[in-house]
């Protein structure tokens, strides 16, 4: 079962979060800043973090952005304020998934198991996975790595969704809509920058001039493709 990480300094909250997911069988380890968060993730091979976004010693924008110097473990951010720029933000500094307190603990649960559903370190690896390459960047779907002109790109669990989605489907044009419901899994209403963060975010990674992308392409008015041969 999956190793998950819970960091926030309201330790009533984050001794609710640890019972609950203890219940559904994951091993959680706790932290109370963004100091140990970041310890904890370098020392220990985490299968998700969830962390505050307002802590002491390092928020959890700055831990985030540390941990991602080191590793692509999935990370959905806490955040007690509701406005889209600091969601937005998140995704920038490389969060997966957001929860808006006052939250529901069943939606903890449930975006935990899809975020572990979909990522890397909990995926079945499939023996026949399907490779694809265009452009000098290359995707394997079974191990969920994603090389550059031969060389390794770090991809986060929800960059990789996104990317594979495109990929296998070329030239076929998706609006931010249609991409939100297929890699994130449940409805986001009016955050459909979120998707526009992530494509910005995969173009810096795998295109050779991110301000002329080659690869993932916009259809002006309509939404996002992966431009095929």
């Amino acid at each position: 079962m999956a190793r998950i990480l819970v960091v926030d300094d309201e330790k009533v909250m984050v001794k609710g979060i640890r019972f609950n997911l203890e219940n559904e069988g994951y091993t959680v380890d706790v932290g109370y800043n963004g100091r140990q968060a970041v310890d904890l993730a370098r020392a220990t091979e985490y299968d998700l973090i969830i962390l505050d976004l307002m802590m002491p010693e390092l928020d959890g924008l700055e831990a985030c952005m540390e941990i991602r110097a080191f590793s692509t473990v999935p990370i959905i951010m806490l955040t007690a304020r509701g406005e889209d720029t600091d969601k937005l933000l998140g995704f920038e500094y490389g969060a997966d998934d957001y929860i808006t307190k006052p939250f529901n603990i069943l939606e903890v649960k449930a975006r935990v198991k899809a975020l572990l559903r979909r990522s890397s370190t909990t995926r079945r690896k499939e023996e026949g996975g399907q490779r694809m390459t265009q452009g000098g960047l290359t995707l394997d779907s079974a191990a969920r790595t994603t090389w550059k002109d031969g060389e390794p790109v770090e991809l986060t669990a929800r960059e990789f969704d996104l990317l594979e989605l495109l990929m296998k489907n070329p030239n076929r044009v998706y609006s931010r809509e249609q991409l939100l419901n297929l890699v994130w899994g449940y409805e986001y209403t009016g955050e459909y920058r979120t998707v526009d963060v992530h494509i910005r975010r995969l173009r810096e990674k795998v295109e050779q001039d991110p301000a002329n992308p080659t690869l993932l392409c916009t259809k002006w008015g309509v939404g996002y493709y992966f431009k095929g041969a």
